[in-house]
């Protein structure tokens, strides 16, 4: 999987009258002072950018194959269409999936186990691809800003961490602004995966203090130090309570103000089977969630959620938990993915 990944080049500040003095014709001009920034922004070169290799990383042995259970072969199908219906992938998919294979098959005379577990490698797969599913790091629009929201208990400090510690490792320097202070552990919680990620964190000032707050300090800091990716961490907020909701979207509003945001990134636990669909369904309505993070994929065999998210409401899973390491995590890879559930090495 070859995604591309930029930031703006670091380079040693130029001072302005160097710049003016380099620029300057034959002919001999006063310049006040305060028309010295003015001329200065307009020879001001774009900033050049290079590129960043993030570390290669898979979740293949953290997926569990869904149909050990069953025999392959045309006459068990049916049975497959129920194990899908139990994995999450919800009923009219699964039947959608059962009658593409059996199409398949049919075309290509396909009978032995192997041939249909290639089949369906291949029909989920085809489903679960997304243009979208790369992380947004890419238009050197810097800082990176990308808020991470989600219910709690579902990992979004883990999520945090790990994605620091990914970026870090990439070259990227990272900021962490601690927007999650409806709960007294939350910011201690995100500081201590920001100091194991090598990441800077932006703690509120004040116990309670307003999350929208947080979050515009904590963009303001991004800015003013340089940062290439600023991620905001946000309450666990209930899909089904309106005040949180709207506070979220308070979030998004002050954060705009200053940059733009790169990724809304929704974490959701890959236990929950379909009520997480229903948590994707309630964000994406308030947050324009541009991504899914699933966590947990290494301890549940429902990862049809994942399916039944993109199909439904077209917002691409872009990233991986597959353990409680700091290092597992991986980007969304659909055919990795797909071979994962149904079994098969290679």
């Amino acid at each position: 999987m070859a995604f591309q990944f930029w930031k703006r080049k670091r380079e040693e500040p130029v001072a302005v009258e160097q710049v003016i003095a380099e620029n300057t014709t034959e002919q001999t001009a006063v310049i006040t002072t305060e028309s010295t920034s003015e001329v200065a922004a307009e020879i001001q070169p774009k900033p050049e950018l290079e590129k960043v290799e993030l570390p290669k990383r898979s979740a293949r042995k953290g997926i569990r194959a869904l149909f050990s259970k069953i025999k392959f072969d045309l006459e068990n199908l049916d049975e497959l269409e129920d194990i899908l219906i139990q994995s999450d992938f919800g009923v009219d998919a699964s039947a959608a999936i059962v009658a593409s294979v059996k199409e398949i098959a049919k075309k290509t005379s396909a009978k032995t186990e192997n041939d249909l577990k290639k089949i369906l490698i291949d029909v989920l797969a085809e489903n679960l691809e997304n243009k979208d599913k790369a992380l947004n790091l890419s238009d050197g629009n810097t800082p990176y800003v990308v808020l991470v929201v989600g219910v709690n208990g579902v990992g979004k400090t883990t999520t945090i961490g790990k994605l620091s510690k990914w970026l870090v490792q990439g070259g990227f320097q990272v900021m962490i602004g601690a927007a999650d202070t409806f709960r007294a552990a939350a910011v201690d919680q995100v500081a201590t995966w920001a100091e194991r990620a090598g990441a800077k964190l932006i703690r509120p000032k004040t116990e309670g203090q307003d999350p929208a707050s947080v979050a515009f300090e904590a963009t303001e800091a991004a800015i003013n130090s340089g940062s290439d990716v600023l991620i905001i961490d946000t309450a666990g907020r209930l899909q089904n309570k309106a005040d949180l909701m709207n506070e979220l979207d308070k979030i998004r509003r002050v954060v705009e103000k200053q940059a733009k945001i790169a990724e809304v990134l929704l974490v959701i636990d890959a236990t929950t089977g379909q009520n997480g669909l229903a948590q994707a369904k309630a964000f994406a309505e308030v947050a324009k969630v541009t991504g899914v993070v699933l966590t947990k994929l290494d301890g549940t065999a429902k990862g049809g959620i994942v399916y039944s998210i993109q199909q439904e409401l077209g917002i691409p899973v872009k990233l991986v938990g597959v353990g409680e390491g700091i290092d597992d995590f991986s980007f969304f890879d659909a055919q990795e993915f797909a071979r994962g559930l149904v079994g098969q090495e290679g």
